[in-house]
């Protein structure tokens, strides 16, 4: 699994990421054997939110009872959670975010975090308060490192004016079918084309520039939670037929094509994974090693049905 340094930490971390926000109803042994099977691929990173599971911290409170680690394996492994998505509304303040990681701990049953995310942007949020949180964090050795989720350029340079501590993470929505943070600079500037439009506010190039680590959420989806694009036909027949010659090409999956896209950007994207399939994260996870060549990459991203001017 190809390994990466998260940019002004030293976290070093797996290109691919298993996100455990559907894992509330496995049992303990399915939950180890998919964790097994994300370390044997090559997994070393663990995302969570207090919100994932069906009730606050049900998806935390299910890992913390299946899975256990040694203090040496602890040291392999990257555990992130995210905070702030309340019910009916986004809640950045100190308070929330303070009594929020505590309950994490203990569903996790862990001593500190390696990353805290802000989930969604919180149109009330208060930037001291977020400093004053994420500064009693750090001092009591509660999270290690700070970042985002589903935030815009502005956004996080406002957070960053006054929280003391760098945001090195965004994670963000993005595949080969939902790719305008990718596809808009391709076609920048063009008069009467919907992806000339600038969703992500420059939040690719943004995040180069200030070292900031982006994550894929929903690597396979075809757009908001409209179901996957791998093997539909109906409305993607020939990025499928891409995606299956290619695989047959490198000898893997296309999954595993699917995320080799998305980790063959120079900006060094991670890739999160949300199935609960221990055969589709070693699939998935195969990409990470598969480098696409220019050609190809374009070829992929034309067949989604993105524009070269």
């Amino acid at each position: 699994m190809k390994t990466q340094r998260i940019a002004r930490t030293d976290l070093s971390v797996s290109a691919v990421v298993l996100g455990l926000m559907r894992i509330a109803d496995l049992d303990d042994e399915e939950i180890r054997t998919l964790v097994g099977a994300a370390r044997d691929a090559g997994v070393t990173m663990f995302d969570h939110a207090d919100i994932y599971g069906g009730e606050r911290h049900g998806s935390e409170r299910r890992f913390g009872d299946a899975v256990s680690f040694t203090p040496a394996e602890r040291e392999q492994v990257v555990i992130q959670s995210k905070v702030g998505i309340r019910d009916g509304f986004f809640d950045f303040s100190a308070e929330h975010i303070l009594r929020t990681v505590d309950e994490s701990l203990a569903a996790l049953r862990l001593e500190h975090l390696d990353l805290l995310l802000l989930h969604r942007p919180d149109a009330l949020v208060e930037p001291e308060e977020v400093a004053s949180a994420f500064d009693a964090l750090e001092s009591a050795g509660k999270v290690r490192y700070f970042g985002v989720s589903n935030h815009t350029p502005g956004q996080i340079d406002l957070l960053a004016r006054t929280v003391r501590q760098p945001l090195v993470v965004n994670q963000v929505q993005l595949s080969i079918t939902h790719a305008p943070i990718i596809a808009q600079g391709v076609a920048a500037n063009m008069v009467r084309l919907d992806q000339s439009v600038d969703r992500g506010l420059g939040m690719l190039d943004h995040a180069r520039l200030h070292d900031i680590t982006l994550q894929a959420w929903s690597p396979f989806q075809k757009g908001f939670f409209d179901g996957v694009f791998l093997g539909d036909r109906e409305h993607f027949a020939e990025l499928n037929d891409v995606l299956d010659e290619l695989a047959a090409s490198y000898g893997v999956t296309p999954m595993a094509i699917a995320t080799a896209w998305i980790t063959r950007h120079p900006a060094g994207i991670q890739v999160v994974l949300g199935t609960t399939n221990p055969g589709r994260v070693t699939d998935a996870a195969a990409g990470a090693d598969v480098v696409l060549t220019r050609p190809e990459w374009y070829r992929l991203f034309t067949a989604a049905g993105h524009v070269l001017p």
